[in-house]
């Protein structure tokens, strides 16, 4: 059908939704989540970098941001990554540990009420006085009965998960630190200075069980010994921030500092190839332009461009209003006062 739109907005019911194409590719969460499973790759990695990635080729890193990342990885510092919103901040992330095969990546999205314990760990005291007075209620016996064991309610959050002894380190993403209370920043210091942990409910009863079993942040069970978690490899960390707030030195200090600029034209013309391929680009040239040409210090991300990008290519390219008015939709300044 000629005719693009799904939703008319003619009151009556019909079945257009079946005409739906297939989602874009960073939004296709079912196909990243049914792709083969080899421990090896991120399944998310394909929305991020782009199904048609060719790491080195199509992500085309600005020559700051290699240096940046080589140092953190010889340092075994965090990264601080600030930027724009769309300048690819999480991204670099992904694209750090999928060139180098570190599995998938740990992401802990920061939020106004987060603390480093949701980081470090979390422990389900209330659900384990409950299971117990079942357990009692149940005489302690029986199919129904719930084990009683302290480490069936622990799991390690994506910092006490990045932590723990291994021979590679985990890519840990601290997603938009900026949006953080005050404490937070600093509670981390110590924490990423000694790349090690306690967990106090483990410590109390590490005379009678030195070693237990909790659940990780990726799901999996393994061992703890004497209550205390330290890595052996530290873990690759990137933390990112909008720009919205300072953070304190000693935070600074502990970190290398990159600021990721908006792309430029070979950055955008890989990112479009990588998620929509060369006929992406082809189609999309007008729209790329316009994306460069932008006010100097207005804010429009990557991800709007590609958002316009694949959608003009599902409405009339012979509607010229009809992609204007899309590409007016999507490609908004985030900055532009309402």
């Amino acid at each position: 059908m000629n005719d693009w739109r799904i939703y008319r907005g003619v009151g009556q019911p019909h079945d257009g939704v079946q005409r739906l194409p297939a989602p874009p590719p960073w939004r296709d969460f079912e196909g990243a989540r049914s792709g083969p499973d080899t421990g090896q790759e991120d399944p998310s990695s394909a929305r991020r970098l782009g199904v048609r990635r060719r790491l080195v080729e199509n992500y085309a890193p600005r020559a700051a941001e290699v240096d940046a990342v080589n140092a953190a990885l010889y340092l075994r510092r965090p990264l601080l990554v600030t930027g724009n919103p769309g300048t690819g901040k999480s991204t670099l992330a992904y694209a750090v540990a999928h060139e180098l095969g570190l599995g998938r990546v740990l992401r802990w999205p920061i939020v106004s009420r987060s603390t480093l314990q949701d980081g470090l760990y979390r422990y389900d005291a209330i659900g384990r006085l409950q299971d117990v007075q079942l357990e009692r209620a149940q005489g302690g016996a029986g199919p129904a009965a719930a084990p009683s064991g302290i480490g069936s309610y622990i799991r390690l959050g994506p910092l006490g998960t990045a932590l723990l002894p291994a021979e590679r380190p985990r890519v840990l993403l601290i997603d938009e630190l900026d949006k953080s209370d005050l404490d937070l920043p600093n509670d981390l210091l110590n924490t990423l200075e000694e790349g090690e942990f306690a967990i106090p409910e483990l410590e109390r009863l590490a005379d009678r069980e030195p070693v237990v079993e909790v659940l990780t942040h990726d799901g999996e069970r393994v061992s703890v010994r004497d209550g205390r978690i330290a890595c052996t490899a530290f873990p690759v960390i990137v933390l990112t921030s909008n720009g919205e707030r300072d953070f304190p030195a000693p935070l600074l200090r502990r970190c290398v500092q990159l600021e990721l600029e908006p792309p430029g034209e070979e950055q955008l013309t890989a990112m479009v190839e990588a998620h929509l391929g060369d006929e992406g680009v082809a189609a999309g040239r007008d729209l790329i332009a316009r994306f460069l040409d932008r006010e100097p210090g207005e804010v429009v991300a990557a991800d709007q461009l590609l958002g316009a990008l694949f959608l003009t290519q599902h409405a009339p390219n012979t509607e010229r209003l009809t992609r204007e008015r899309i590409a007016d939709l999507l490609m908004q300044p985030l900055d532009r006062t309402r």
